[in-house]
């Protein structure tokens, strides 16, 4: 049996398809089908039922599926022990941040870091969900909420003030009652935001969807209705007025998040407290603190 793949079938029992698997993986969705014959075949057994639109797993593919789940979360552990071990700054440190502020806040931050470090490699991916750290889905992950589970590091980088955006001409050229709004999409459905977009819309009419608030600003900025922007996408900059100048902002944390077993390794040492000092700047900049 072939460990790879089955870190593979692992990936999907864990995701539920094959394409999620391989966005969690990085690799083509033809890549984690291909691996999980494989196993079977090694096995002399079916893990997955292939019969219908959706995939299944078998009886035999669940229990297997839990017990790989628990070998990788071991074969976690040994790589963070050995990474601790570490004594120079040199290595590959993965970083989770939403896409928005991945680009505009983290992304900057670490431009110079590299540079610095010779020896030190840097993976920046922008993603709404979640990024599982026990699982080394990343070695540090911006959040904007608190996590609650695991055995986990947390730093308060600074808080965000999201208000309601649009267009000038959008809001004078319509009556309150017609105006539209543009809501967040996918993993940012239920975001805290959206309920308060929702809430100051009061039954008015989301015309446009989107799950990039880069792209929600940019509706916002060619007239498409109401967003709801975080201020390190300074919107005012961009012509954008607010649209409900007497409501309250909606204020969320952002938080820096790694694994316990990684703080003192030197590499992701380096990277948090460089990106702390940055990104703790750069919000203080954004709510006017000194």
């Amino acid at each position: 049996m072939d460990w790879d793949d089955l870190r593979h079938f692992a990936a999907f029992a864990e995701q539920g398809s094959l394409l999620s698997a391989a966005r969690a993986l990085h690799v083509e969705h033809a890549t984690i089908s291909r691996r999980i014959e494989a196993l079977e075949r090694s096995l002399a057994l079916k893990l997955v039922d292939r019969r219908g639109r959706k995939l299944r797993l078998t009886p035999e593919g669940e229990r297997i599926a839990a017990i790989a789940r628990r070998m990788e979360e071991e074969a976690e552990a040994i790589a963070r022990i050995v990474r601790g071990a570490a004594e120079d700054v040199s290595g590959e440190v993965t970083i989770s941040a939403p896409p928005a502020f991945g680009s505009i806040v983290v992304a900057p931050a670490l431009a110079g870091l590299s540079q610095h470090h010779p020896r030190l490699t840097i993976r920046l991916f922008g993603e709404a969900r979640t990024a599982a750290l026990n699982r080394r889905e990343a070695d540090i992950a911006i959040r904007l909420s608190r996590p609650g589970e695991g055995d986990l590091t947390l730093t308060k980088l600074g808080t965000l003030a999201f208000c309601a955006y649009a267009d000038p001409a959008h809001l004078a050229a319509n009556e309150p009652q017609d105006w539209l709004f543009i809501g967040s999409d996918g993993e940012v459905r239920q975001s805290p935001q959206q309920r308060e977009l929702e809430r100051l819309a009061a039954g008015r009419r989301f015309a446009i969807w989107s799950g990039e608030v880069a792209m929600q600003m940019a509706l916002a900025c060619h007239g498409a209705g109401i967003a709801m922007l975080p201020d390190f996408l300074q919107p005012e900059r961009q012509g954008l007025a607010l649209a409900f100048p007497e409501a309250a902002p909606l204020m969320r944390e952002a938080w820096l998040v790694v694994h316990s077993d990684l703080t003192h390794a030197p590499a992701v040492r380096t990277v948090i407290d460089h990106l702390t000092a940055a990104i703790r700047a750069v919000l203080r900049q954004g709510s006017g603190s000194p």
